[in-house]
């Protein structure tokens, strides 16, 4: 793996090759960041590569005062929460806690759950219908291994906010699997 400065040395001076190594080793951090706040496919996909311009066009702007794949993640994180903007959906409006389990709880079954899905992809499912600000968080945390002032840098919240949105996600996703399932001892 090429050294961080030495990657965006290569491609200020117009290395193509070295951009594309960029774009492989973040493309799927920042496909996890758009797909857990955009739902349409062709959206994301057209998202994604807008993230990766942007990234050409500011990478002479990078300071180097984070990881190259948090300064990444941030532009993805912003581009897509722009576009949830434009659609006109309230990222900030905190849902009350009563109408989220309208999201979660289906009158089914839980052995017949289990025997069409997994456990996993019952959660999967579960973290897509929690709200955005929560996936974000929980997708940093746990799937891309980020540090809370990591995150804080990315999404723009004080690190007290970070941790508190990751205790309510876990909160939130751990009481409707239990729900949605019935069984404790799957978690």
């Amino acid at each position: 793996m090429i050294d961080e400065r030495a990657l965006i040395s290569r491609i200020l001076q117009g290395d193509r090759q070295a951009f594309r190594l960029l774009i492989t080793q973040h493309e799927r951090l920042v496909a996890h960041m758009v797909a857990r706040v955009v739902k349409h496919d062709e959206e994301r996909e057209e998202l994604c590569q807008d993230v990766f311009m942007r990234v050409f066009d500011k990478i002479g702007d990078f300071n180097y005062q984070s990881k190259l794949s948090t300064w990444i993640a941030t532009i993805a994180y912003r581009l897509a929460i722009n576009h949830l903007r434009k659609q006109k959906m309230s990222f900030l409006d905190m849902p009350e806690e009563e109408r989220f389990t309208d999201l979660f709880v289906e009158e089914r079954n839980p052995a017949a759950i289990l025997e069409e899905e997994d456990s996993d992809g019952i959660v999967l499912k579960l973290v897509d219908k929690l709200p955005p600000q929560y996936k974000m968080v929980l997708l940093l945390y746990h799937v891309e291994g980020m540090r809370y002032d990591e995150i804080g840098e990315i999404t723009g919240m004080p690190e007290g906010t970070v941790k508190s949105y990751l205790f309510r996600a876990r909160t939130l996703l751990k009481d409707k699997v239990i729900k949605y399932l019935g069984k404790e001892e799957l978690l």
